[in-house]
């Protein structure tokens, strides 16, 4: 009769696992979904692109069309980066006509999406144009810091041969008034952080060829992977930290040891 007790526990135990599991399997693939809509990216500049987000046992396969290139590896990058996400099948298309590569239109768009990303510069404040590799900026600048970061930033988008900044800068805020606060790392969510880092890391000339890895944790973005020199670790670590969201940086990058000459 105790036999009896035992397997028939046994049997009703690994029913009720054998159940649970596409449950919780479920559970998971709902969440991720969810989580992909709500995300910071997606609310923010994937907001107006047609993404659909389909989880299969942490399998993630997307979906519909983007109006950008860069907009399919901004998806990818913000899913894969999602708790409980194994793999990630892009099968985003972009919508209409994309400028030629090296073209002033692509250096146009390269530019803006490079500031997009930067909290310490204004992408919508930042009128871009490009004629013949030349870059010129207009609109204005929060600070003559923010103006001088603005032309960095454009100047290290490829083939573009100069930049030329117009802006002007605003006025001193007056007394008793505050400039608003740029986001903090609470507000934006962990994947949304690392998909931008990526994305910016990949826009500038000097860190596009870097090969770095990027996890964020409570805003806390860490770096890793090879730099050729001290100051290429020091740029990605500057650039990470100008990212929206961005609390602090970790930079666990190695320096590639140059081989000796024989």
């Amino acid at each position: 009769m105790k036999t009896m007790y035992s397997l028939t526990l046994a049997t009703i135990v690994s029913t009720l696992l054998i159940t649970s599991s596409p449950l919780r399997a479920a559970s998971t693939d709902s969440r991720i979904e969810s989580a992909a809509a709500k995300s910071y990216t997606f609310k923010t500049y994937l907001k107006d692109d047609s993404i659909k987000t389909s989880s299969k046992d942490g399998v993630v396969t997307l979906t519909g069309t983007v109006a950008e290139d860069s907009h399919k590896s901004l998806a990818e990058n913000t899913v894969a980066s999602l708790p409980g996400v194994k793999s990630v099948d892009n099968q985003l298309k972009v919508s209409g006509e994309q400028p030629a590569e090296h073209s002033d239109a692509w250096i146009n768009v390269k530019v803006k999406s490079a500031l997009l990303f930067h909290r310490n510069v204004s992408a919508s404040g930042t009128t871009v144009y490009v004629n013949e590799g030349v870059v010129t900026l207009q609109g204005v600048a929060s600070s003559q810091a923010a103006k001088e970061l603005t032309t960095e930033y454009a100047q290290d988008i490829d083939n573009v041969k100069s930049v030329k900044n117009e802006m002007t800068v605003a006025q001193t805020p007056a007394a008793g008034k505050m400039p608003v606060e740029p986001s903090i790392g609470d507000k934006i969510d962990d994947a949304s952080i690392t998909a931008q880092v990526k994305a910016a890391l990949l826009s500038h000339r000097s860190t596009g060829a870097v090969r770095t890895t990027v996890s964020t944790t409570d805003g806390v973005v860490t770096v890793g992977g090879i730099a050729k020199n001290d100051a290429e670790r020091s740029l990605v670590t500057k650039l990470a930290s100008d990212i929206n969201g961005v609390v602090s940086v970790v930079n666990n990058m190695t320096i590639t040891v140059p081989v000796a000459a024989q």
